[in-house]
């Protein structure tokens, strides 16, 4: 496994690093370095890494949701109001319906497979919209309004959304039943993570605050919680629903609130940490695609992928109905929840790993859209933020 490993991060680094002279995203090299190394190519990669693949891509999610909330600043989110709500959720619902609809006729998939796609598909991408919303906000683009932070925040909030419904789906698929308790199980998780997510928050910044500590050190007792929080989120399947992702984030933002100088610190530790869960997460799942296949699905996948993003623009201009943005700043919210990255790398191959017959289509589908997206995503965003926001 250790070859692996450094085969993993020295091709990973490299490829990324040749990808961003380019000026294109090096996660497309990390999945390309995923490719050439997995099982469909060289076949690189130790089968024992490639049998944790799902914990280390949770892992990743982890690290950039944390550090999502360590710069969540609540008062700006305060003045935004009813926009970054509904930019939770109502994005992803319109692109969840459409493709819904859509990939039965393009593909040959059930309904349910067609929901599970969308639920994989429709979340947009904290690895490439995080360090980008807060460079604008570094750079006082937009703050007055608030826009960088209503776009990381409804970004984060939507990845969290998808999860819980992808949750319910693959569950459905996997010989459970479809009930109004398990739609019932969305808004509790959403409201049991925040509620957890806002007292082990408190409790953190007191704790922080009393003893005295390297920032390291807080950082392995945020992650360490963290994995907890995931871990009961797990164990309390059976019974009602968790988010341990949400409480995650929540735990981040009481933080920010409670102890701003400490969380920027702390939040510059997870940039670190990001650095390396970063080329785990999408070497790992470039490692999964199998080539022959993604080449016979590739202009389906395509058409599919664009097909989602329209209706996904619609949701988010609707989202932005009577408020005192610009026709720019809306422009530029809607391309910012444009790329697709890290939640599609994350739970992209579970639906292979579970058995399910759309396992193989799904994780094809997430990849082409992240290789779609995220370079697409992450070019508008940097060459057009200074022409469509104003700075402070």
């Amino acid at each position: 496994m250790l070859l692996s490993f450094a085969l993993l991060l020295l091709l990973g680094m490299s490829l990324g690093k040749i990808f961003e002279q380019v000026r294109l995203p090096k996660l497309i090299g990390m999945l390309f370095t995923g490719i050439i190394l997995g099982p469909y190519a060289l076949n690189l990669l130790a089968p024992s890494l490639l049998g944790i693949s799902t914990d280390l891509r949770q892992l990743a999610l982890i690290i950039i949701l944390a550090r999502c909330g360590l710069n969540l600043n609540m008062e700006d989110l305060k003045r935004v109001g009813r926009p970054a709500i509904l930019l939770c959720f109502v994005p992803a619902c319109f692109e969840i319906v459409a493709i819904t609809i859509f990939a039965p006729l393009v593909f040959d998939i059930t309904y349910l497979d067609a929901v599970i796609m969308g639920t994989v598909l429709s979340a947009v991408s904290p690895a490439v919209i995080v360090p980008r919303m807060i460079k604008l906000m570094d750079e006082g683009y937009g703050n007055s309004k608030s826009i960088p932070q209503m776009v990381m925040a409804g970004a984060s909030c939507d990845d969290v959304f998808v999860i819980v419904l992808f949750t319910v789906f693959t569950s459905l698929a996997d010989g459970g039943t479809l009930s109004a308790l398990s739609f019932l199980n969305i808004p509790l998780s959403v409201f049991l993570g925040i509620t957890g997510g806002v007292i082990i928050g408190f409790v953190s910044a007191f704790l922080f605050s009393k003893l005295h500590m390297r920032d390291s050190h807080k950082v392995l007792i945020m992650l360490s919680i963290s994995f907890l929080l995931v871990s009961l989120e797990e164990f309390l399947k059976p019974y009602f629903g968790f988010s341990g992702l949400i409480a995650i984030m929540a735990m981040g933002i009481i933080i920010q609130q409670k102890r701003p100088k400490l969380s920027k610190r702390l939040s510059l530790k997870f940039s670190k940490l990001w650095v390396f869960a970063e080329i785990i997460l999408f070497v790992l799942v470039g490692a999964t695609v199998d080539i022959s296949f993604a080449l016979s699905a590739g202009l389906m996948s395509v058409a599919i992928i664009f097909i989602g993003l329209f209706f996904r623009s619609i949701g988010v201009l609707m989202c932005l109905l009577k408020t005192n943005l610009t026709k720019n700043e809306r422009i530029f919210t809607t391309i910012a929840y444009m790329p697709k990255a890290t939640v599609q790398a994350a739970i992209g191959g579970i639906p292979l790993a579970m058995g399910l017959a759309c396992g193989n289509l799904v994780l094809t589908v997430a990849v082409v859209s992240i290789l779609i997206t995220a370079p697409l995503g992450a070019i508008l965003i940097d060459s057009l933020y200074s022409k469509l926001l104003t700075k402070d």
